[in-house]
């Protein structure tokens, strides 16, 4: 009976170069073509944009909302609001319509403006409800942004093949960049290589790499991750060319239980066969002051030296 090959949900079909599965910042090196408006979803990303663009989207939401009913009440005539409304200028007159319309949007009404006409107040009312409306929007999506649980684990910048126990091993080490705690600790690392099968072509395969330690309770320091290079390991016999020639990219997921929010977090990483040094090893990230605490240096996380 046919058996399927294992596939992670990264395709087996494509078997040419690709610049890598994962991106360095965790993201999958996909990008999504075709969709409908119906699929965009703002809320999703307005949580994940970064907080430049965040920022940037709010503020731009509330210059538009705002410069619109000032607008309106501008076109309303010099009739429409009273308070300052007499300004001789026509800049002055739009600049007191703006005023009154930010005054109105944040349904802060200091009172020295206010509206005359039946139509100014009505449009007035409805503003404040898109006010109200709006800063509820923007008041949920930066707790949702604020509350979301995330992993800000650091990687070294290289995986290395160093020494263990008369062989080789492939290691690569994690720190918390973050202060708060993290616990049952989880690694799971695949080997994303094109080889050729039996009988037919190449094919994009995926093996689970056996590790030395799958998992860790504690993490307040850093830890090095070791898949031990044995017969066993489809790394076995390679070479930094054979790597390359395989298109091999270590493809990393670490989840952990974050002790602050109480939930379960994740990070995903990879380093591809030129992010591999050969014959080295990591240099201490730790040291113990004089009284006795231990100090982990999170810069030094990458730092390794010739075998």
């Amino acid at each position: 009976m046919w058996k399927p090959t294992f596939d992670p949900g990264l395709t087996q079909q494509y078997t040419g170069s690709l610049r890598r599965m994962i991106n360095k910042d965790g993201s999958f090196n996909v990008v999504r073509r075709g969709a409908g408006w119906r699929d965009i979803h703002p809320y999703l990303h307005l949580i994940n944009a970064s907080w430049t663009m965040f920022f940037t989207v709010i503020i731009s939401a509330y210059a538009v909302v705002n410069m619109m009913f000032a607008t309106v009440y501008y076109l309303l005539g010099p009739d429409t609001l009273s308070g300052g409304f007499e300004a001789p200028t026509a800049t002055g007159r739009f600049l007191t319509s703006l005023y009154f319309s930010s005054h109105t949007l944040t349904t802060v009404g200091f009172g020295n403006i206010a509206p005359k006409s039946d139509a100014a107040n009505l449009i007035a009312a409805f503003e404040a409800f898109i006010g109200l409306l709006g800063f509820a929007i923007a008041t949920g999506l930066l707790f949702g942004r604020v509350s979301k649980p995330s992993a800000r684990i650091g990687f070294s910048e290289r995986a290395i093949i160093a020494p263990y126990h008369g062989g080789s091993s492939l290691q690569f080490r994690v720190v918390n960049r973050r202060p708060n705690t993290l616990l049952e600790l989880e690694a799971m690392v695949l080997l994303s290589a094109v080889n050729p099968l039996a009988g037919g072509g190449p094919a994009r395969t995926y093996t689970a790499l056996q590790l030395e330690r799958e998992k860790v309770y504690f993490f307040p320091l850093t830890w090095t991750v070791v898949h031990p290079i044995g017969p066993d390991s489809p790394l076995y016999g390679k070479s930094a060319a054979d790597l390359e020639a395989m298109q091999a990219e270590l493809l990393i997921l670490i989840k952990a239980w974050d002790d602050t929010f109480s939930q379960t977090v994740n990070q995903r990483y990879s380093y591809r066969w030129d992010e591999i040094v050969w014959n080295a090893r990591f240099a201490p990230a730790f040291e113990v002051s004089r009284d006795g605490n231990m100090i982990v240096r999170i810069d030094r996380v990458g730092y390794y030296d010739p075998a």
